[in-house]
């Protein structure tokens, strides 16, 4: 999705923000402690949650001074300094009173914001929150260890585990998280703000909170001990609490859509059915032809260890012709491509390099309409490309006309390989293999 970013003036920095939606109530979203807003879009997860919450409201999003998009500064950002950073985006949409959504650190500033300027403060909602940073998330004695082992680290995706356990083995996400680390924030940068965070205790003001208040928190949160939610859900008068199964503390590491769902009856008094995004994209599948006869002649142990470096192979191909995995199959993958020629020349790559392997590859390539689900896919467009890639013979790529279409002039050589019938479409379709040099 293409956003435009826009600056606000807060004294003397530039808040970085950014405008989603055209929704009937205002809903600022309160990052944790890092964050980078052109790097949200870049991770299918957060780009689906985002316009779940873009489609019933106008969603205010920004960076906080210090971090991502926004000027970068040499001292500790206090609370009210933050808290001035939301009023100033607020004021630069011309948006009189808003919901606050703060996540993890996040919550801490909307919650001072709530109870210093209710008038403009429609609701609160907290996921993943705390009111005192050593009771709920480390204690003293636990913080500097964390510290040091996370300095070294920065920008490697390393501290995944701590924050996502469930995602710490998906490769694809570790890069995109290490990456976020970087743009988000400088090591140096990101142990300030840890230093800031560990001096958060906003027990007191909790009382004083009388906007509708809706507490969000998964039960094995890895990061925010649950007993924070449940404290705060005892302490802010009238506070509606809900608790999630799992143990991640990124929302969109988990089940996004039941939070977006309880947020979205909490402001609106409704869930909307919505239909799920759909845009038009090429569709990749691979397949290892004779996978089972070769795992049994060669043993779990050689096989496993052929497979591991397939799978670097098809993903630097996937990579290099800026492909999207999109999963694994066991013995092949599934991966969509903003443009048919780049599929089909990474098909043909991706065929060529495992021959080295002595592996043989068959692929199958489709463009249609797919429908996004989280990290996955759905639609006709993709069991058409399954149905293809298993049409196709061993070193292979077969697409369809579709395909053969749209690569006109791309000087792709595509020779017509027969008409067959597809199992959800009432007529034959003409399938055309690529043609390329092989080396020597």
């Amino acid at each position: 999705m293409l956003v435009e970013t826009h600056y606000a003036k807060s004294g003397d920095l530039r808040i970085a923000y950014q405008v989603v939606g055209k929704g009937p109530l205002d809903l600022v979203f309160v990052p944790g402690f890092i964050s980078n807003l052109d790097h949200y879009w870049d991770e299918p997860t957060v780009a689906h949650f985002l316009a779940r919450l873009g489609s019933f409201s106008r969603l205010i999003l920004f960076d906080k001074r210090g971090t991502g998009l926004s000027d970068r500064l040499g001292t500790l950002p206090t609370l009210e300094e933050r808290m001035d950073d939301v009023r100033a985006v607020m004021d630069a949409v011309a948006s009189e009173r808003a919901a606050l959504f703060g996540m993890s650190e996040g919550g801490a500033m909307s919650m001072l914001f709530a109870a210093t300027y209710p008038e403009r403060t429609q609701a609160l909602i907290l996921y993943g929150t705390y009111a005192h940073f050593h009771t709920w998330v480390l204690p003293p004695e636990r913080f500097e260890p964390f510290v040091e082992m996370v300095e070294p680290s920065w920008g490697k995706g390393i501290s995944l585990s701590a924050f996502a356990p469930s995602k710490a083995t998906d490769e694809r996400f570790k890069q995109w998280w290490g990456r976020f680390e970087r743009l988000s924030a400088s090591p140096t940068a990101a142990i300030t703000l840890m230093r800031m965070n560990s001096q958060i205790d906003v027990r007191h003001i909790l009382p004083a909170i009388r906007v509708p208040t809706l507490i969000l928190h998964r039960a094995g949160d890895t990061r925010v001990n649950v007993e924070g939610g449940r404290y705060l859900a005892a302490n802010i008068p009238g506070a509606k609490y809900v608790e999630f199964p799992g143990s991640d503390h990124f929302l969109w590491a988990g089940n996004a859509d039941a939070v977006a769902d309880e947020i979205e009856e909490f402001l609106t008094g409704t869930h909307s059915e919505i239909e799920p995004d759909r845009v038009l994209a090429t569709v990749l599948f691979t397949d290892l032809v004779g996978s089972t006869t070769r795992a049994e002649e060669m043993g779990d142990r050689r096989w496993r260890f052929l497979l591991d470096e397939h799978d670097q192979i098809v993903r630097r191909e996937i990579d290099r012709f800026r492909g999207r995995e999109i999963k694994t199959l066991g013995d092949g993958f599934l991966a969509t491509f903003d443009g048919p020629a780049r599929a089909v020349r990474c098909a043909s790559a991706i065929i060529e390099a495992l021959r080295v392997l002595g592996l043989e590859v068959r692929c199958g390539v489709h463009t249609g309409e797919i429908e996004m689900k989280g990290e996955d896919i759905g639609g006709i467009a993709v069991h058409m490309a399954a149905r293809i890639a298993a049409l196709a013979e061993g070193g292979q790529v077969l697409v369809s006309r579709t395909v053969r279409d749209l690569v006109a002039g791309s000087r792709l050589r595509l020779e017509e390989r027969g008409t067959y019938s597809l199992k959800g479409l009432s007529e034959s379709m003409p399938l055309f293999a690529a043609v390329t040099e092989r080396r020597t």
